[in-house]
C-alpha cells in the first residue's frame, strides 16, 4: 500500500512540474509587442493627431484579389468630413527600407466627430492571403492626403 502512495505522489510531483507557468520575464519574452492602433506618419497634416486606424483584418477574394478590412477613428470633436489617405502593410520583421507587402488608397466619407467608420478595399496582389503574416505581425503606417493641409 506504502508503494502505491509513494506511486502517486511520485506522479503529482511530476505534473505539478510540468504544469508551473513561466515567469513574468519569460512570459514578455515569449509574447510578440501586438500594436494596439496606428496614428498618421505625416504628422505635418493637422488632423494626423485625431486620426487613428485600428481592427485590421485581411481576407482573400480570389487569387490575386485581397479584401482589407479596418476601422478609421476620428478622435476629434470636429467634423473632418472626407478622409483619403494612402496604406502601407508591412510586417513588424521588415528591416527598415523593406518595401511594404501591400499599399493601396482608402478613403472614408463623412467622417464625423467622434466617429468609427468601417472601410473595406479590394487589394489587386500577387500574394495570397496564406503568405501574409498573423495580424499581429502586421505593422501599418498611412498617409492622409486629403484633406490637405
Amino acid at each position: 500500500m506504502n508503494s502505491m502512495r509513494l506511486g502517486w505522489l511520485c506522479c503529482a510531483l511530476v505534473l505539478a512540474g510540468c504544469s508551473t507557468s513561466p515567469s513574468p520575464d519569460e512570459q514578455a519574452k515569449a509574447a510578440p509587442a501586438v500594436p494596439l492602433h496606428y496614428t498618421a506618419s505625416n504628422t505635418s497634416n493637422s488632423i494626423a493627431k485625431y486620426i487613428e486606424l485600428v481592427g485590421f483584418r485581411i481576407t482573400e477574394k480570389g487569387a490575386g484579389h485581397l479584401i482589407v478590412q479596418f476601422a478609421v477613428v476620428n478622435h476629434s470633436e470636429a467634423d473632418i468630413g472626407d478622409v483619403k489617405m494612402n496604406v502601407n502593410v508591412g510586417t513588424t520583421a521588415a528591416k527598415p527600407g523593406d518595401p511594404p507587402l501591400i499599399s493601396f488608397p482608402a478613403q472614408v466619407s463623412h467622417l464625423g466627430p467622434s466617429e468609427l467608420k468601417d472601410v473595406t478595399v479590394e487589394v489587386p496582389t500577387k500574394l495570397r492571403v496564406y503568405e501574409l503574416p498573423d495580424w499581429q505581425f502586421l505593422k501599418v503606417d498611412f498617409q492622409i492626403t486629403e484633406p490637405a493641409q
